[in-house]
Order: C-alpha cells, then sequence, then structure tokens
C-alpha cells in the first residue's frame, strides 16, 4: 500500500490488486482557492468526506463515487462511511453540516480518514463503528490537545497528520510541529509517501509519520 498527501486532507492510497494491477483511491481532491496546487489525479474510488471538494481533479471519469454512509466493497477494498453529525451549536451557528468518516480496508490493513473532524472527542457508538485502525489519518491544525485525544481513543499504530499549515496554504492553520509537542515526539524527517506492507506494521507503540506534499 503507497499512500501519498496533496494537502489539507487530500489523499491518494494505491493497493495493490493481484500481481499486476492496483486500485487507486482518492480523498477529497481539494479546489485552488485555498491557495495550493491540486494535480489531476487517477482514481478508481473516489471519497469525498465533505461538499467543498473538487471533483473535476480526478482524470478518471468512470470512478466509483462514495460521498455518504454506506459499507462498499469495490475491487477487493472494503470501504465503511461513518456519518459524523453537527452538533446543536454548530448547526445554530452554521459552522458545519455533517461530514463522514471514512474505513477503508485493503491488503490486510485497515486505514481510517477522519474528514473534517477537528478537535472533538468521538462517542462510544462512533469508536465501535471504526474499531481497530492500524493507519489515522487526523487533522491537527486547529486544536492539537483535543487532536492528540481523538488519537488516544483511537489507538492506531500509525498517524498521518492532516489538515495543518503547509507554505501557500490561505487557510488558518496551526502547524504540525503543535502536534508533535502534545504528542511527545520529535519532528520527524518527512516522506515523499508511505509505502507499507501489513507486516511492516509496528508491532508495538504507535509511530507518526509526516508526510511531504
Amino acid at each position: 500500500m503507497n499512500i501519498t498527501w496533496f494537502g489539507q486532507s487530500c489523499f491518494q492510497i494505491i493497493t495493490a490488486k493481484g500481481k499486476d494491477s492496483s486500485v487507486k483511491i482518492v480523498i477529497d481532491p481539494f479546489q485552488n482557492d485555498i491557495g495550493l496546487n491540486m494535480p489531476k489525479l487517477e482514481s478508481d474510488i473516489l471519497l469525498l468526506t465533505n461538499k467543498n471538494c473538487d471533483v473535476s481533479k480526478i482524470k478518471t471519469r468512470d470512478y466509483f463515487l462514495i460521498d455518504e454512509p454506506g459499507e462498499y466493497d469495490i475491487k477487493d477494498v472494503f470501504i465503511q462511511g461513518i456519518s459524523i453529525e453537527a452538533d446543536e451549536k454548530e448547526k445554530e451557528e452554521g459552522k458545519k453540516e455533517a461530514a463522514n468518516i471514512y474505513i477503508i480496508e485493503a491488503e490486510g490493513i485497515r486505514v481510517c480518514h477522519l474528514g473534517s473532524i477537528k478537535g472533538k472527542e468521538l462517542k462510544n457508538g462512533q469508536l465501535e463503528k471504526i474499531g481497530n485502525v492500524d493507519i489515522l489519518m487526523v487533522a491537527v491544525g486547529e486544536d492539537a490537545q483535543a487532536s492528540s485525544k481523538i488519537v488516544s481513543q483511537i489507538e492506531p499504530r500509525i498517524v498521518i497528520p492532516m489538515s495543518y499549515y503547509i507554505p501557500k496554504l490561505k487557510v488558518k492553520l496551526k502547524k504540525v510541529d503543535d502536534f508533535l509537542k502534545v504528542m511527545g515526539g520529535k519532528s520527524a524527517e518527512p516522506q515523499n509517501k508511505l509505502s507499507i506492507k501489513r507486516k511492516d506494521l509496528p508491532k508495538e507503540g504507535r509511530e507518526i509519520m509526516i508526510l511531504k506534499t
């Protein structure tokens, strides 16, 4: 499995399907007005966690679109969409609509993308649906302390921070260093992508993986 980050909550996951083929999954392609350049990507499966995505950034025309809760089994990839409703205060203030969390299972690895959740503890029912997680993608640029609590709730083996400040981004967010300090970790050397197999997952403890854009 190869995981590449493009900024904000946008990732491309490429999983092996048999010996000579693969499945490309794209999550949350963003609009260029946020200051970052969103390249056009090939995708077999497109996941949208919110309504602010730009599907014109997908090259492939016959991708399978998932933008609502449910269970999906596509090309040897199992995906579960879990709805996270805005609370009453958020609805009144018009700050947030319902959003989705996605669980992606492929190659014996469970990946959880937390979408636009920013610093809100998960409820027991949501945690039960999420279950065991190997790799967690979590937004950390608004409230590092709250994001760290969510990580502690889910207890993944690998954490990939997302939705934090990077150069040229027009959205006002904090740097990933704040999250690393709260987690008690050192500033890790950023990697171009995460290439991993099930046997490579940490047996003990937790790793924080910083990806370049």
